[in-house]
């Protein structure tokens, strides 16, 4: 696909914080000389042909009052690992879920980012995902401080 001028400054705005206002893309649709709807209507067909893979609000898990927020390594079978994973990524506070490849002397191959309000949620949250999985081997690895956090900027 070639990317034009005007739709490189498109990608790079939606890369970006987009202004939490009624009309997000006004600004950049008079800079461009496009309308509102012909940028959204870019958008769309970039998602629906696979070069934006989404387009979503990133939640400061923090600054919501998510202040039990762990990493989870589970033991599974990787034959299992389509069925857990739509299993637990239907849960709504797990933002992250991974198969890895992982040394053998570790064996914990399958990673959850979990988010919860207290440390008590998030070990009831934990139990219950493995409870319904059935994965009896895992680990809570909890995160104690959050060091840095940005989006992914691709250069064109």
């Amino acid at each position: 696909m070639k990317i034009s001028e005007r739709d490189r400054e498109i990608i790079k705005f939606v890369q970006g914080d987009i202004p939490l206002e009624s009309r997000p893309f006004f600004p950049l649709a008079q800079s461009l000389d496009l309308s509102e709807e012909e940028i959204i209507t870019r958008i769309r067909h970039w998602q629906e042909h696979g070069i934006i893979r989404r387009f979503a609000a990133i939640l400061g898990h923090y600054q919501a009052g998510f202040t039990a927020n762990a990493l989870v390594v589970w033991k599974i079978n990787t034959e299992d690992a389509d069925r857990i994973g739509m299993k637990m990524a239907s849960y709504d506070q797990v933002s992250h879920c991974y198969l890895r490849d992982v040394p053998e002397e570790f064996a914990y191959n399958f990673f959850t980012m979990i988010h919860a309000g207290s440390d008590k949620q998030l070990e009831k949250l934990v139990e219950d995902m493995a409870w319904q999985t059935g994965i009896k081997d895992y680990i809570i690895i909890r995160s104690i401080r959050e060091l840095r956090k940005v989006s992914m900027e691709y250069e064109l």
